[in-house]
């Protein structure tokens, strides 16, 4: 990066921070706006390569993902950039959501299980099998990151779904490069085991782009 775009970047981020301190002091919904305006392309973009390209649901983890930074704001410091800091919310949206689809899953599946009726004997593979495969390998993907520790999660989440470097990746989460090395490693790993015993014929590429 040359000089021209650091000292655009100081810009940016010293306007930020201008308009997080007249949110935080006077409530000040126009400064909300400005900061929005500014990095809502950046939200939906992250969120679009999180969600494979579903637009639909990527507005909706964007509109949840404002909603929680408005709600945060008053408690931000300012150690990271805003718009770092908003990255992580966005991705932590998209993660409780994969969360919730694979639990809704298995609470299906056991109550699939549980009735005596037609259904019995039915298997959460089986409940599985009638879903599209990509929503199939989407609730695996989001039932093996719930296994995963939370670094192990946000570093998967970055470096592979939102497509980022490790650099910058390692950079945006505040860790040595190092660190997001590790948790990358050991994430990958236990989410191939996970992967393999749910979703055998999946290719790498289908759960981990």
């Amino acid at each position: 990066m040359d000089d021209e775009a650091f000292s655009r970047e100081d810009a940016q981020d010293a306007q930020d921070r201008l308009w997080v301190r007249q949110v935080q002091l006077h409530d000040d919904r126009a400064a909300f706006a400005c900061l929005l305006r500014r990095h809502q392309g950046m939200v939906r973009a992250l969120l679009c390569r999180l969600t494979r390209g579903d637009a639909a649901r990527a507005d909706e983890l964007a509109q949840e993902a404002f909603l929680q930074a408005y709600r945060a704001l008053p408690g931000f410091r300012g150690e990271a950039r805003f718009r770092s800091w908003l990255y992580r919310i966005a991705c932590n949206c998209f993660l409780q959501q994969q969360r919730l689809g694979a639990s809704e899953l298995a609470q299906r599946s056991e109550s699939l299980a549980e009735d005596d009726g037609a259904w019995q004997g039915e298997t959460e593979a089986d409940a599985q099998a009638e879903l599209p495969q990509q929503v199939a390998l989407r609730l695996d993907l989001g039932r093996a990151l719930a296994r995963l520790s939370a670094p192990e999660q946000e570093a998967i989440v970055h470096c592979y779904l939102a497509e980022l470097s490790h650099s910058e990746a390692a950079a945006l989460l505040g860790w040595p490069l190092g660190t997001l090395k590790t948790h990358v490693l050991r994430g990958k790993i236990k989410l191939k085991e996970y992967l393999q015993a749910w979703a055998p014929h999946a290719t790498e590429e289908e759960v981990l782009p």
